[in-house]
């Protein structure tokens, strides 16, 4: 598909990713461009219109369905990450369980309420922004590791569904981006738009996975040897 015309429902598009996914679509040429936020009152940004959204709200995620129903191109950022002192930490259960609310079944809840809408435009393509933390389950993200790693298996079985409908649905894998989510970590972090900038040209090209850094692209190309980087992690630097 195209993103000159398209109409764009970014969801998390206040801050960092999403931010950068707002701005770059509309100097595109997308025609119009929804940022789903929890709070509308905090998006200002020209040309966007701010949704109210709660992903973990089922009934908000069906009311922004409701009133966006010229989507096409679906966009699900939001995301939430915590870094755990241990596996062993008493409170990993109930930090996961907030972490999947967003990452998994927030994912979950927002694609199944746009797929319709996409499918009643034509097709269009879903965009889930995934992590090489789905191959790489460092302790201290462990939960977060954990989301991701459902959420791109939901994106694999989602894929393969609404082929049918003539709906791409695109993985994004990424390693550590410089946006808010990691703030104070010292260590190589891909800029935003650089991200959004390879999403984009994939969805024209019908992409359906994109690996939008070195790293990433080297953890996944080790998964069929002997020694795959789930086994021993690459080093942070």
């Amino acid at each position: 598909m195209k993103i000159k015309h398209s109409v764009a429902f970014v969801t998390g598009a206040n801050r960092g990713l999403g931010l950068a996914f707002a701005r770059e679509l509309l100097a595109r040429g997308a025609s119009k461009v929804y940022a789903g936020v929890r709070n509308p009152d905090g998006v200002d940004i020209p040309g966007v219109i701010a949704v109210r959204l709660d992903v973990t709200d089922p009934a908000s995620v069906a009311a922004a369905a409701a009133q966006c129903a010229d989507t096409t191109l679906l966009v699900n950022n939001a995301g939430i990450a915590r870094v755990m002192p241990s596996m062993l930490a008493p409170e990993l259960a109930d930090v996961a369980r907030e972490i999947f609310e967003t990452n998994y079944y927030g994912t979950l809840h927002v694609s199944q309420a746009f797929a319709p809408v996409l499918g009643a435009n034509g097709g269009g393509a879903i965009v889930n922004v995934l992590s090489d933390a789905v191959w790489v389950a460092r302790p201290f993200l462990s939960a977060y590791a954990a989301s991701k790693a459902a959420a791109w298996s939901f994106t694999n079985s989602l894929r393969i569904e609404l082929r049918g409908q003539n709906t791409l649905v695109q993985g994004v894998h990424v390693g550590f981006m410089d946006t808010d989510m990691t703030h104070g970590f010292d260590m190589k972090k891909t800029h935003p738009d650089a991200v959004v900038a390879q999403v984009l040209d994939g969805v024209e090209a019908g992409a359906e996975e994109i690996l939008a850094d070195a790293v990433t692209v080297a953890i996944k190309a080790s998964l069929s040897g002997q020694q795959a980087a789930y086994l021993n992690p690459p080093e942070i630097v």
